[in-house]
């Protein structure tokens, strides 16, 4: 079956309106997907499936642990939970000053780039991060693309560099499973210590995003087992963002039974 549960619409840092990026999912033949923009929920009430499609309410939380950027994945949300909701509002704050430190510290060396730039590339998001600095560099004429970017301003030790100060993954695991979802780690490859997957399993992580773009064969089994090993389900994910960045486009092929625990937690 063809699914995704890992994708961002303009209300965070993808390139596609929600309901554009629900038509791309018909499109792909994508059976069962999630819309899991940054820090908001907004992208739910913005679009309408084709019919026959499912859709689970989703959402990806950035946090910090351990100096790694940890980032959960919260599905069957309630659009309505007050402590989920101040939860996401604190770090949507912290991703503005973030970003405002960002365009700073790349005005003080040299570079022609302001606040309202970062802005006019994020329009319409609720919001901000990174790639609409980087999008801003891309107009201003300083870098060509996205990875180019951050290679060049937006990485640690390059110039427009402002470690993340979010919640930690404990904090955004208790705000999802206290309202009623369910919390995911999302791509585990990414982290540096992968040490953190059995900690967060034993502080109510209920999940791996095993199926993932740039996990390779080995990354995946690895990923296998220790779902296997802690009781956690499986996911999988594009992590779309924007065709000219993501070739692969949306959806991931997986054997039903792989996705089957899953699913059976949040289609209700």
């Amino acid at each position: 079956m063809i699914v995704d549960f890992h994708c961002h619409s303009t209300e965070s840092d993808g390139s596609l309106a929600p309901q554009a990026l629900a038509d791309y999912m018909r499109d792909r033949e994508v059976e069962v997907y999630a819309i899991t923009d940054h820090d908001t929920l907004s992208a739910y009430g913005g679009f309408k499936p084709v019919p026959g499609a499912r859709v689970i309410t989703g959402i990806e939380i950035n946090t910090t642990w351990r100096e790694n950027e940890v980032h959960i994945l919260g599905f069957a949300l309630p659009l309505d939970d007050t402590a989920l909701s101040g939860v996401l509002a604190r770090n949507r704050v912290e991703r503005r000053r973030r970003v405002e430190r960002m365009v700073g510290q790349l005005g003080e060396a040299g570079y022609a780039i302001t606040f309202e730039d970062v802005l006019r590339e994020a329009e319409g998001s609720k919001s901000l991060g990174r790639p609409h600095v980087a999008k801003a560099l891309i107009r201003l004429g300083l870098a060509e693309d996205v990875e180019a970017a951050f290679r060049a301003f937006l990485r640690r030790g390059k110039p427009g560099y402002v470690p993340s100060v979010h919640i930690t993954p404990h904090q955004a695991i208790a705000a999802v499973r206290s309202s009623g979802g369910v919390a995911i780690l999302a791509h585990p490859g990414r982290l540096k210590d992968r040490s953190i997957i059995e900690a967060l399993a034993a502080e109510g992580l209920q999940g791996l995003e095993v199926f993932y773009p740039t996990h390779t064969a080995g990354d995946i089994e690895f990923f296998r087992e220790k779902a296997r090993r802690h009781g956690l389900v499986m996911t999988a994910g594009s992590d779309f963002h924007d065709i000219r960045y993501h070739a692969h486009g949306v959806g991931i092929e997986v054997d039903r039974e792989d996705v089957e625990p899953f699913l059976g937690m949040v289609l209700r």
